[in-house]
């Protein structure tokens, strides 16, 4: 049976979902396309509200991957509208609304699914054999976003639009499938205890490079240092430790200790076999609440520090500054489960 799907939020990162939608072949029939913006090469139609393409489409699944701010309101709308939803991450950055967009779930009966495309890695099942019960995750990841990256949108580098939340920053959005892993790995839920260290090199409302680490009374402790300011390129290393041994998942190849793991799900995939045959859902929003909770703090947290000018270099692209060494701080960081001060890395 092929079930029809709507995508709304088709420009930018959604063009990686049309692609996903297409992948399927004859599973899914694209029905419809949502944009504020001009949508390319498209062969169905296009719709600027989204809730007009829901009442002349009614598609069966719906695809969002629109800006945060504006997740709650739209998953909403496709929920009242009877269609299962597939919900780019962050599904949304406060507990409040976390708890408004479950019980939206729970009121229309409808499947929701969170964009957190890591977490149908084969590496997580293969894990408790490696390590036993897990102790400690470190998340080691060094990106470069340049210049074009906080321009890219009226809410690029922004932490919220309209007074809604949207924490445009390394820790919520770039590396975000990192953090998610890493708390699905620990099994970590509030209350915990949090220290964070948050640092800009540009003007912006967020982070471009953090440091944070989560204690558990009696559980595992999580700990991550991020930068999308480094010239060299860490890909999102997570060093798993446990009472059999230490293990090192990166987390965008499927790698094990070195070796990629065939067998990732789409997350597209599991959604349309839970509606043909009760197949567990990978992401439910219950799910990503741990998550939830750690970005609202994040939000609550105080403004993230500004780099002294004559502690950055220029890129050699040209395209912005980099944190001299700041890939070698954060394998550091996370190899001692430390912040950055206590490296004696950044101020």
């Amino acid at each position: 049976m092929t079930t029809s799907v709507a995508l709304i939020g088709a420009t930018g990162h959604g063009n990686w979902h049309r692609l996903a939608i297409a992948a399927l072949g004859d599973r899914v029939r694209l029905v419809a396309l949502g944009d504020v913006r001009p949508v390319e090469d498209a062969d169905v139609p296009v719709y600027a509200d989204h809730r007009e393409l829901l009442d002349r489409h009614a598609p069966e699944i719906v695809v969002v991957c629109t800006p945060p701010h504006t997740h709650l309101s739209i998953a909403r709308d496709v929920l009242a509208a009877g269609a299962d939803l597939l919900l780019e991450k962050p599904p949304v950055l406060s507990l409040d609304e976390h708890r408004a967009l479950l019980a939206a779930v729970s009121a229309s009966g409808r499947a929701l699914q969170v964009g957190f495309q890591a977490l149908g890695s084969p590496t997580l099942a293969a894990l408790p054999a490696r390590v036993g019960t897990v102790t400690s995750v470190a998340l080691a990841g060094a990106w470069w976003r340049g210049d074009a990256y906080w321009k890219r949108s009226p809410w690029a580098g922004r932490s919220s639009v309209g007074g809604r939340p949207t924490m445009d920053g390394a820790l919520c959005n770039p590396l975000a499938h990192g953090l998610m892993q890493a708390l699905a790995i620990a099994g970590v839920r509030p209350p915990w205890t949090l220290e964070l260290e948050r640092f800009r090199t540009r003007d912006i409302e967020v982070e471009d490079t953090a440091a944070l680490r989560l204690t558990v009374p009696g559980g595992p402790v999580v700990t991550a240092a991020v930068t999308l300011c480094s010239e060299e390129f860490i890909p999102g290393d997570l060093t798993v430790t446990g009472t059999r041994g230490t293990a090192t998942v990166v987390y965008p190849q499927d790698r094990l200790d070195g070796d990629v793991l065939p067998g990732r799900v789409s997350l597209l995939a599991n959604l349309l076999d839970h509606r043909a045959d009760g197949t567990p859902l990978l992401v439910p929003l219950e799910r990503t609440e741990p998550f939830t909770a750690l970005a609202a703090s994040v939000m609550a947290a105080d403004p993230p520090v500004a780099l002294p000018r004559e502690r950055l270099a220029p890129h050699p692209d040209g395209d912005g500054l980099v944190i001299p060494g700041i890939a070698h701080h954060v394998r550091a960081a996370a190899a001692r489960g430390a912040l950055f001060s206590e490296i004696g890395a950044l101020p």
